[in-house]
């Protein structure tokens, strides 16, 4: 199966205030995590991430992936297009909180396999790293790399999402906070 990555200017990032069913996307790595009380499933997708976050019966679904991607409208949250750098937060019943923050940066191509050379060797230390297939334009294809840090009350989630075609790289940082 070819996993190559949508065309970047193609991407979204939602957040739901429910799950989503996994058959709707092409996983391709996953990590569960289980702290005090709330619990995390991370995939590492053909076109991005998906966090599914639950604690005390309330669950937040954020998406990174394309825009072409047929994704339900019902308690979406946010939405919105994957393009230059912005900031949300989102606050639920019980005091829970969810922030955001997420960029797409444009790099050189000198900086861009610079950092992906990087990511590469992270993710062998720490993480969730997959490589993708080369698109055929470029010889190396693109990478996921998705740290996550979690403690009793919060959970953090680093992503980042190579896209060698556009020489591109997509950061997001999302963090999900117990009252």
């Amino acid at each position: 199966m070819i996993t190559t990555r949508p065309k970047v200017a193609e991407l979204v990032f939602q957040v739901y205030g429910r799950a989503l069913h996994p058959e709707l996307f092409e996983i391709c790595q996953t990590q569960t995590v289980e702290r005090g009380k709330y619990k995390a499933k991370i995939d590492i997708t053909k076109a991005g991430h998906v966090v599914t976050w639950s604690y005390a019966g309330l669950t937040l679904t954020e998406v990174a992936t394309s825009a072409h991607h047929p994704l339900p409208e019902r308690r979406r949250l946010l939405s919105a297009r994957l393009k230059g750098q912005r900031n949300d937060h989102v606050e639920c019943r019980g005091g829970i909180n969810y922030h955001v923050s997420f960029q797409l940066e444009p790099v050189e191509p000198e900086i861009f396999w610079t950092f992906q050379h990087e990511l590469c060797q992270d993710g062998q230390r720490q993480g969730m790293l997959h490589k993708f297939d080369s698109s055929g334009r470029m010889a190396l294809g693109a990478l996921s790399y998705i740290n996550v840090e979690s403690r009793n009350r919060t959970l953090l989630v680093q992503a980042f999402h190579t896209f060698p075609d556009d020489y591109a790289i997509v950061k997001s940082q999302s963090l999900f906070k117990l009252p």
